[in-house]
C-alpha cells in the first residue's frame, strides 16, 4: 500500500538544496570579487639611482629613470601617498602661468603627493633626466609620467628614499660606480650653477 508523500519532506529537501546553491554562488562571486581587485600599488623613489619603480604587491611593474632636487633645493625623503592627479595642468608661480603645452614644467601629467608644492610631473627640459636638477620634485619624461600616470591612483603609498637600503639594491642592483657617482655629483653642481644663475622657481 502506497503513503501518500509528505509535503513537508519535499518542502525542506527544497530548501536545503536552494541553500546549498546559494552558497555556492555566493561563494563563486566572492571569489570572482577577490580576483578583481589588485594589490596596493606603491612607488619608490631611490635618489642615489636617479630611478622609480612602480610595485604591485612585491612585483615590480616597471622601473623609470627620474631627476631629483638638486643640492640647494633637495626632495623631502620619507612616506608620502598620492593626493592628486591631474591632465595637462596649467603652471603658476608668482608673476608666471604658463599653459599646458611644450613650454610647461609639468609636463602633461602632474601626480601631486600630500606634501605642498611637491609631486611627481613630467617636464620641459628632458635632459635633466637622471640627474639631480629639479626644485624638489621627481621628474620623469614626458612619455614616461603619461605612462605612470594611467597605472597609480589616489591613494597609492610613495616612498622617496635618500640613501641606499637592503631594498634599494633588491631594486635597482648595487649602488652606482665611483665613476657614475663621481659624473653624478658632477652633473649636479653643473645644474645647481644654472640654477642659481637663472633662479628660476619651478620645481
Amino acid at each position: 500500500m502506497n503513503r501518500p508523500a509528505n509535503p513537508a519532506f519535499f518542502n525542506c529537501k527544497a530548501q536545503l538544496v536552494f541553500s546549498v546553491l546559494l552558497f555556492a554562488a555566493f561563494t563563486l562571486f566572492a571569489v570572482g570579487a577577490a580576483a578583481q581587485i589588485p594589490a596596493p600599488r606603491r612607488i619608490v623613489v631611490s635618489f642615489p639611482d636617479h630611478k622609480l619603480a612602480l610595485l604591485e604587491g612585491d612585483r615590480v611593474l616597471k622601473i623609470y629613470n627620474v631627476a631629483v632636487g638638486a643640492a640647494s633645493s633637495p626632495s623631502p625623503s620619507g612616506e608620502f601617498h598620492i593626493v592628486q592627479r591631474l591632465e595637462n595642468a596649467t603652471y603658476y608661480k608668482p608673476g608666471v602661468m604658463i599653459g599646458p603645452g611644450a613650454e610647461n614644467p609639468l609636463g602633461p601629467r602632474w601626480i601631486g603627493l600630500n606634501i605642498k608644492g611637491f609631486g611627481i610631473h613630467g617636464t620641459n627640459r628632458p635632459k635633466s633626466i637622471g640627474k639631480n636638477a629639479s626644485h624638489g620634485c621627481i621628474r620623469l619624461s614626458n612619455s614616461d609620467i603619461t605612462d605612470l600616470f594611467a597605472r597609480v591612483r589616489v591613494g597609492d603609498r610613495v616612498s622617496l628614499i635618500a640613501e641606499r637600503t637592503d631594498e634599494i639594491a633588491q631594486l635597482f642592483g648595487e649602488s652606482p660606480s665611483f665613476g657614475e657617482a663621481h659624473e653624478s655629483l658632477q652633473a649636479k653642481n653643473e645644474v645647481s650653477s644654472i640654477h642659481e644663475i637663472e633662479q628660476q622657481g619651478n620645481r
